[in-house]
């Protein structure tokens, strides 16, 4: 978990969040995706599974994953229950202006779907992701 004073969420999920309904098929790697459906389960079934831990956005910016608070709900989620650092405000009242998949199990199903060969969309969306990454790491 990223070392922060306070725990915050963007405005919308980032344009290559995986819980985004209008994400193409394949941007991530398998193991991303499959870090998600433990999140759908009961708080007990996420304490038993581990405590999944709070979920940062893939972009590497700070924020809490807005697709994953937007999915799950800031009231199901145990890794914001037993956080101990402070929730920002906007993280209880949450809401996604995107429409997004109904759980991480969905999530994951549409983005593995393509995952060995995804279609155009998803190169431009990868290409845009490792261009960026690349002036993150220059700078």
């Amino acid at each position: 978990m990223l070392k922060r004073d306070m725990l915050r969420v963007a405005k919308a999920p980032c344009k290559s969040c995986p819980y985004r309904r209008d994400v193409p098929s394949g941007v991530w790697a398998p193991e991303e995706y499959a870090k998600l459906p433990s999140y759908d389960g009961s708080m007990g079934d996420q304490v038993m599974g581990g405590g999944t831990p709070l979920f940062d956005c893939h972009q590497q910016d700070g924020n809490l994953c807005a697709g994953w608070l937007g999915c799950h709900g800031p009231y199901n989620l145990v890794a914001l229950r037993l956080t101990r650092c402070p929730i920002g405000p906007d993280i209880m009242t949450y809401e996604s202006p995107v429409p997004l998949w109904g759980s991480g199990a969905a999530a994951a199903a549409h983005g593995t779907k393509q995952i060995r060969r995804p279609g155009k969309d998803a190169h431009r969306m990868m290409d845009r992701l490792v261009r960026k990454f690349q002036r993150k790491k220059e700078t």
